[in-house]
């Protein structure tokens, strides 16, 4: 069983914030199915998936079951919680190997860290 990930409280936020007048306008802008695959100390071992669904505003734990997400990110638990806090450049993350993306590249430079709320906006 994998330990407890620093990111689920991310996700959580994420998913509080979503429902908020800035996060449905969010939404609405980029409209587009996440999953992320989250490692707890290396990528590609006991990951645990969360998919973020930007077309109906949802965040659930556990891999996207509509089709295919429009992009895919796996990478460890630190470096997507230092993503969200804006703490890592997703494109030197990609570059240095410590965030790799499966699926539409286009779609996956739309996640931004800014989609992330930051802790005082709730």
């Amino acid at each position: 069983m994998a330990a407890e990930l620093k990111s689920e409280s991310v996700f959580d936020l994420l998913k509080r914030f979503l429902e908020t007048d800035e996060g449905i306008e969010l939404r609405k802008k980029i409209n587009l199915v996440y999953q992320f695959n989250i490692a707890p100390k290396k990528i590609g071992i006991d990951e645990v998936s969360y998919t973020v669904n930007l077309k109906k505003g949802e965040v659930n734990k556990g891999p996207y079951e509509g089709g295919k997400p429009d992009a895919t990110f796996s990478l460890k638990d630190e470096d997507f919680v230092k993503l969200a806090e804006g703490k890592l450049n997703p494109q030197i993350a990609f570059m240095r190997g410590t965030l790799k993306i499966k699926g539409s590249l286009s779609a996956a430079q739309k996640f931004t860290p800014d989609i992330f709320p930051k802790p005082s906006k709730l």
